[in-house]
């Protein structure tokens, strides 16, 4: 049967709900048409920008009947930065949404009936919970400035004065280096061209501490006067530790090493009771008022009574473990990030934690040796990256065997994935799980599930 559409062909389409990665699902004739821009409820007129055998994409150009769900966005910005896909949607109806998917995953793709699911968990505060933000220079006629990649587009930043997402500190903190930038007459990079010097700037806050983490990343050569640059953010008190990075290729990326400009090589967090160091880049929860309440959850889930043996993988800075260990006989930790585990590892000497122990090493690999040194484990936590976990990875957890497994979750696709093979093929049942809203007007969704061997 040929597809309805074709490219560049205008419909009106009813938008029914919203599919995992944010566009709203319309159809015609039976035939599914994922509409970015789309929200549950609306009637749009939508431009198809793509067809495939079973379904094609469009962009809504217009809303011809706003759902009952719209709502005003109050970011200026919006829609057209990239950071938010949902300022515009009722946050109860996010919620739903959210829900839906994770069940949906698990119906679906996992093949659970009656999934044991439990309401969704909502954000305590659904703007300015992001304790780190990774910004892009671009050129305006103003001079430098900073903001996000425009929805959909690679090539274009938009510039931004507020972003809701971060607090009013992290807010001044980036137009503080917009006006350096200025008074320097540096020159942004250019993807296209590869010309200029400018690239990125991350900002970290530890909510709970108020301490703030900066790294500016460059391309290649030392074009800024140092002094200045630490001077400029000295004027912000919260500012504990100031970094330089340099990006000598043509990929955007931020995770690099770093030379210390000033301040402490780390800052730190609290939660849960515990401190933590954290590093440029280590990886750590970016709403930290819900990552108490997600790792509070997965210590649920686990069911300590002291005397268990616990294996934490994907540990990152050991968040999630140092957290069990207090409940548990041991706790040992793997990750491949050698940075986040040397940060487990202080965090571990902070918190006067002796029964914890961290590794770095590729998960796959090492947990067979894992096992020879540390025993067999009563209960697994495992918190793996979006992709789920890897083949071997997998596999080798189902032939540990351990009576208990706590999977968190930012993916509920490669989750449903995961508990399938699991179930089929190494005899785990799927006993609870519960959506988490960690990030707000985005698409993303977290979980925290328990699956015991049958």
């Amino acid at each position: 049967m040929a597809a309805p559409v074709k490219v560049d062909q205008e419909v009106d389409v009813q938008v029914d709900s919203l599919a995992f990665g944010g566009n709203g699902v319309a159809r015609l004739d039976g035939f599914v048409l994922f509409v970015r821009r789309g929200l549950p409820g609306d009637t749009v007129r939508a431009r198809v920008t793509k067809v495939k055998r079973n379904h094609g994409e469009a962009l809504a150009t217009q809303v011809l009947v706003a759902g009952p769900h719209r709502v005003d966005a109050p970011c200026v910005h919006y829609p057209a930065c990239g950071g938010c896909r949902f300022q515009d949607l009722a946050y109860e109806t996010q919620l739903e949404q959210k829900a839906g998917q994770v069940r949906d995953a698990l119906v679906g793709l996992a093949g659970s009936v009656d999934p044991p699911l439990e309401p969704i968990v909502g954000a305590e505060d659904v703007f300015h919970y992001r304790n780190k933000l990774e910004y892009s220079f671009t050129q305006t006629e103003a001079g430098p400035a900073l903001g996000f990649h425009k929805a959909g587009r690679w090539d274009e930043v938009l510039e931004v004065e507020k972003c809701w997402l971060t607090t009013e500190l992290g807010n001044a903190i980036r137009n503080a280096v917009r006006d350096w930038a200025r008074e320097e007459r540096l020159e942004p990079y250019d993807q296209e061209t590869h010309a200029g010097y400018l690239r990125h700037l991350v900002v970290r806050e530890g909510r709970n501490t108020g301490q703030v983490l900066v790294v500016l990343v460059t391309a290649p050569g030392e074009r800024f006067e140092q002094e200045h640059f630490v001077e400029v953010l000295g004027r912000f008190p919260e500012v504990r530790s100031i970094h330089w990075a340099v990006n000598d290729s043509q990929a955007e990326v931020t995770n690099l090493p770093t030379h210390l400009l000033w301040g402490d090589d780390a800052i730190e967090e609290e939660l849960l009771g515990l401190r933590f160091r954290i590093r440029p880049n280590a990886f750590f929860q970016t709403n930290s008022g819900m990552a108490a309440r997600l790792y509070a959850l997965a210590i649920e889930y686990a069911g300590l009574t002291g005397g268990q043996t616990v294996y934490d993988l994907y540990c990152g800075t050991g968040t999630i473990g140092l957290a069990m260990a207090r409940h548990a006989l041991t706790v040992w930790g793997v990750d491949i990030s050698e940075e986040s585990v040397a940060c487990a590892i202080e965090n571990a000497q902070l918190n006067e934690i002796a029964n914890a122990a961290f590794y770095a090493g590729n998960v796959g690999q090492v947990l067979a040796e894992l096992r020879d040194r540390a025993g067999d484990p009563d209960v697994v936590v495992v918190d793996p990256p979006r992709a789920g976990l890897a083949g071997k990875a997998l596999r080798r957890l189902g032939a540990v065997g351990a009576p208990r497994i706590v999977y968190v979750s930012c993916n509920p696709t490669t989750l449903a994935g995961d508990v399938k093979t699991l179930r089929d093929d190494f005899g785990y049942e799927l006993i609870r799980a519960r959506p988490f809203d960690m990030f707000p007007h985005t698409p993303h969704v977290e979980s925290v599930s328990v699956l015991e061997r049958a």
